[in-house]
C-alpha cells in the first residue's frame, strides 16, 4: 500500500497531527471536520473521535493549505471539492453561492470532507487477462477509483497496451514536485486537470491510445465522448456511480453506454471493498 502521506497531515491543523497520524496512517480513509464538533476518522476498522472540537478557523486552515491560499481560483471550487497534493478530495459543505442559478462555490464553510488516496500495487491484477471495454460501478467509497488506477497499471504493463488516462480531478495519478506519487506503468499516459469529454477528444486525437480510462462518470457529455472513443475502435475502462446492473440500467445520464453496448464487462464493487464481474451481454 502506498499513500502521499505526508501531504495528508501538512493539511491538518498542527492540534490534530499526531493523533490522526498515530492512529490513521495505515488504516484512515476519510476524516470528516465538522464546525462545533470532534474530528472524526473513520478507519478500516471503525470509527475514532477526537475529544477536542473544530473551528471555522481549522476548516479555513484545511483549504487554504490545499489551495495555496487561493481557494477561489480553483475551477472545482464550483463542484463543491478541492483535490490537494497527493490526490486527497475534500469534499467542502457550507453556505453555497450560486450565480445564474449554477453553484459558483461555497462560502462560510460548515464542514470538510477529507478522503485518503491510497495505492494498493497488485490488487487488480486477476483482471489484465479481461478482453474488451470495462465498466466499473459502486457507492461512493467503495474503492472504484483505487481499483481503476491499479488495473490501468496492469493493464500498461502489455507493451501492446497504450493507456491514456484523462484525470480530471488528478486523483488518479496525482502529480506532486515533477513526479508522480503513485507508479504510473510503463506505457501509460497521462492527461491532468482537463474535462473528460476534452480530455477524451485530445487523447484520441494526439497519443494513439489503445485504451483510454476515466474517473467519474457523471454529464451526459462524457458519456457522447466515450461513445464516439467507443466507435473509433478503443477499448475503455471508467467508473460510475451506481450499485447494481439495474440501478446503471435506471439512471438516464448512463442511457447510451448501455443502449450502444459500449461496456463487454461491468465490475461492481461492494461496501466492503470487494468486487465481482458480471458480462454486460
Amino acid at each position: 500500500m502506498r499513500c502521499a502521506w505526508q501531504s495528508f497531515i501538512e493539511l491538518l491543523p498542527i492540534w490534530m497531527r499526531d493523533f490522526v497520524d498515530k492512529h490513521g496512517r495505515d488504516t484512515l480513509q476519510e476524516l470528516r471536520l465538522r464546525i462545533n464538533a470532534p474530528p472524526q476518522l473513520r478507519l478500516s476498522h471503525g470509527i475514532l473521535i477526537m475529544n477536542r472540537t473544530v473551528s471555522a478557523e481549522d476548516l479555513r486552515f484545511c483549504i487554504d493549505v490545499a489551495t495555496k491560499y487561493s481557494p477561489w481560483s480553483v475551477s472545482s471550487a464550483s463542484k463543491c471539492y478541492y483535490t490537494a497534493q497527493g490526490g486527497h478530495r475534500i469534499g467542502l459543505c457550507g453556505n453555497v453561492l450560486v450565480s445564474d442559478g449554477q453553484v459558483v462555490g461555497v462560502q462560510e464553510l460548515s464542514s470538510l470532507s477529507i478522503r485518503v488516496a491510497r495505492d494498493f500495487p497488485g490488487l487488480a491484477k486477476e483482471l489484465s487477462e479481461l478482453t474488451g471495454s470495462v465498466l466499473i460501478i459502486g457507492k461512493p467509497g467503495s474503492g472504484k477509483t483505487t481499483i481503476l488506477r491499479d488495473y490501468i497499471r496492469q493493464l500498461s504493463l502489455n507493451c501492446n497496451n497504450c493507456v491514456t488516462v484523462v484525470d480530471e480531478r488528478q486523483e488518479i495519478f496525482p502529480f506532486i514536485d515533477g513526479s508522480f506519487c503513485f507508479n504510473v506503468g510503463v506505457n501509460t499516459d497521462i492527461l491532468s486537470g482537463c474535462g473528460k469529454a476534452a480530455g477524451i477528444e485530445a487523447a484520441l486525437r494526439n497519443t494513439g491510445p489503445t485504451v483510454i480510462a476515466v474517473d467519474e462518470i457523471t454529464a451526459a457529455e462524457d458519456c457522447s465522448a466515450l461513445v464516439h472513443a467507443g466507435w473509433c475502435g478503443v477499448d475503455l475502462i471508467a467508473t460510475a456511480h451506481a450499485d447494481s446492473r439495474e440501478d446503471l440500467f435506471c439512471r438516464p445520464v448512463y442511457r447510451p453506454l448501455v443502449e450502444t453496448h459500449l461496456f463487454d464487462n461491468l465490475l461492481i464493487m461492494h461496501p466492503d471493498k470487494s468486487w465481482h464481474m458480471e458480462r454486460v451481454n
